[in-house]
């Protein structure tokens, strides 16, 4: 029996795939538990509209994400430390500081745990920072680091 898979089910195939099962493992197993519907040809163009809905979408979501990164790379956040007599600094610069001042100073909206930083920064002058806006779009934001 023919069936589209509205959810992944485990070895048989993922959400919105076209699978061949056994007549009893669809009647008594998929259609009760509502994870597959009949692949009759209304069902088979309405899978066909969804897929094309959600492929522009993600292509909306990837302009948005893609003009918000070109937005984030022009910018630039101060962020200040305490620096000692001899210019060492008392601690470092963390994402979260990064994402409060960039909230301060910019208005964005980013999230700490999106923003990639090898190493806390411990020394002032400046850095950049890769900010992952979408999971095939990052950003180069800079951050001056100065003395507080």
């Amino acid at each position: 029996m023919k069936l589209i898979l509205l959810e992944d089910v485990k070895s048989v195939g993922k959400k919105g795939q076209i699978v061949n099962v056994s007549d009893g493992y669809a009647r008594n197993m998929l259609l009760p538990k509502k994870v597959a519907v009949e692949a009759t040809p209304g069902n088979l163009k309405s899978l066909e509209k969804k897929k094309e809905n959600e492929a522009r979408l993600a292509a909306e979501q990837l302009a948005e994400a893609q003009a918000f990164a070109a937005e984030i790379g022009k910018k630039s956040v101060t962020v200040a430390i305490k620096v000692g007599a001899n210019g060492k600094t008392f601690g470092s610069i963390s994402t979260k500081e990064i994402a409060d001042a960039a909230k301060a100073q910019l208005g964005l909206e980013l999230d700490k745990k999106k923003m990639v930083l090898d190493n806390p920064i411990r020394e002032l002058g400046e850095s950049s920072v890769l900010v992952r806006v979408h999971p095939k779009v990052t950003a180069n934001l800079k951050v001056i680091v100065k003395e507080a």
